[in-house]
């Protein structure tokens, strides 16, 4: 008995076999070029091979962040912009909780939208210059034209739909049809302009009552950096039907133009609607994390627990903030859960072995760094050597750290955090020269970091040089205001100054 092709290319699209199914509906028009259905199944296939999370993929380049003039107050308030996070209050303080290069404290995930520092295109630049792509330095819509013609080089027959001789009237009057050559056109192809016009005559069809097509004009229109006729789409489609997406994609369009509060206010009448939904609270937990208030943040994930108990982002975020409040131990018991997830990578096990480490457990703590250092690649061996230096630090190994922080500088040459430890290390073996050029180094590569500008102003302290001490010092109080060592050390130099 022969299966029906088609019947078995559908099945293994549900297998989520994309490719074989593909070949198997290839197959099919090469038999019958007008067999809509193979036609559309091969559509899907194709899809889902580029398919990317709307909600997630929202990465900034340096034409969207510096050349952006949606932004509303480009000088707000602490706490009104993700430009200016709250710097204190909640959450454990930056001396003990290190933060990124967008002033915001670490997070337990890696996140493609919390990678750039609004304000700082020389650093921006320089990061394109020395990074391992060039991704900073692109444009984001130009990203998404090369990445849709990724899929017509890997056709040797040339594209699956000519989209230049396509009747858009004629395909997108057809309901069923006109959402996967959307889908297509957008995720695939890339060409937000025929996105548009297909969704455009599907709302007109659907007499603008369809909440559906409305979503795929605001997302032509985010992609396209029209906000503003973004928001209004969405807002249109909620008035025709409340969907959790819809309420995600508000809150996504009010970040993107720097209206933190806006965005908490729309993921919170989510909330009223779809009681618990883990999508709104995940995206409100961030924006909250964003902002700076970690209490509010950690609140929220752990309601998200509550609902879905594997759930990644909030075990890890959970985990982060419990070990730098000096929890180890329970922090220790999240990592776990993250591992017996399956997620099996030098992250994880670096950071259960700095948990065991702080908890006492100094023989677990080695075999989990040492299996970290086994299974890292290159994009975190950086991190993984410098976590190894602090741990040798503790110990008391300073040969040991010192070496460590040397590998991770070879590792990634813009680590700031060891080239400012590998300066202690050596100011404290009297080789002053040498201590001054890595703090340089320091600050250079990482202006979001104080420690650099104290341990620099503390040298030159030290050395007399009370000008360059001053001076320092204030960039590091700029960066961390409540730093008592730095107030200490400005009082000093400041009595200097007003005695003279």
């Amino acid at each position: 008995m022969e299966v029906d092709l088609l019947l078995e290319a559908l099945i293994l699209f549900r297998r989520n076999k994309v490719k074989e199914a593909s070949e198997i509906c290839s197959n099919i028009l090469n038999k019958n070029p007008l067999d809509q259905a193979a036609w559309s199944l091969k559509l899907c296939c194709l899809t889902e091979e580029m398919y990317v999370d709307e909600l997630e993929n929202d990465e900034s380049s340096v034409a969207e962040t510096f050349l952006d003039d949606s932004v509303i107050a480009p000088n707000a308030r602490p706490g009104t912009s993700f430009s200016r996070p709250v710097t204190t209050g909640n959450g454990p303080s930056q001396a003990v909780r290190p933060r990124s290069s967008s002033g915001r404290p670490l997070s337990g995930v890696v996140r493609a939208d919390i990678n750039t520092r609004p304000g700082t295109m020389e650093q921006t630049l320089r990061t394109s210059r020395t990074a391992r792509t060039a991704r900073a330095a692109s444009s984001q819509s130009a990203r998404f034209v090369r990445l849709g013609t990724a899929s017509m080089v890997a056709q040797s027959d040339g594209p699956f739909v000519n989209l230049a001789r396509l009747n858009v009237d004629k395909y997108a009057k057809e309901p069923g049809l006109s959402r996967l050559l959307f889908e297509y056109v957008f995720y695939t192809e890339g060409d937000m302009k025929l996105a548009h016009q297909i969704a455009t005559v599907a709302t007109k069809n659907a007499n603008y009552s369809d909440w559906y097509w409305k979503n795929q004009l605001g997302k032509c229109y985010y992609r396209l950096g029209m906000y503003q006729d973004a928001l209004k789409q969405f807002q249109s489609s909620l008035h025709n039907q409340r969907m959790v997406e819809t309420y995600a994609f508000l809150a996504k369009v009010y970040c993107r133009i720097d209206q933190p509060l806006m965005a908490i206010e729309q993921y919170k009448c989510g909330l009223q609607n779809f009681r618990n939904d883990v999508t709104l609270q995940i995206g409100l937990a961030r924006v909250y994390e964003q902002l700076g208030d970690m209490n509010k943040s950690i609140e929220v994930y752990k309601s998200v627990l509550r609902e879905e108990a594997n759930n990644i982002e909030a075990i890890a975020c959970i985990a982060t903030n419990y070990f730098y409040c000096g929890q180890p131990e329970v922090a220790l018991q999240y990592y776990r859960r993250i591992l017996q997830t399956g997620v099996n990578n030098a992250e994880i096990f670096m950071n259960l072995g700095l948990c065991c480490f702080f908890c006492q457990q100094f023989d677990l703590a080695m075999f989990c760094i040492q299996r970290a250092q086994t299974i890292a690649n290159e994009d975190v061996l950086a991190e993984i050597w410098y976590n190894t230096g602090i741990v040798m630090m503790s110990t008391g190994d300073v040969t040991m750290a010192s070496r460590c922080f040397r590998l991770a500088i070879a590792s990634d040459p813009d680590h700031a955090e060891s080239f400012c430890n590998l300066a202690v290390l050596l100011m404290r073996e009297g080789k002053v020269d040498q201590s001054k050029a890595l703090l340089l180094s320091s600050i250079q590569k990482g202006p979001h970091l104080f420690e650099p500008h104290f341990n620099y102003a503390l040298l030159t302290y030290k050395e007399g040089q009370f000008n360059e001490c001053r001076s320092h010092v204030l960039k590091a109080l700029e960066l961390f205001p409540q730093h008592v060592y730095s107030k200490k050390l400005y009082e000093i130099v400041q009595k200097m100054y007003t005695s003279v």
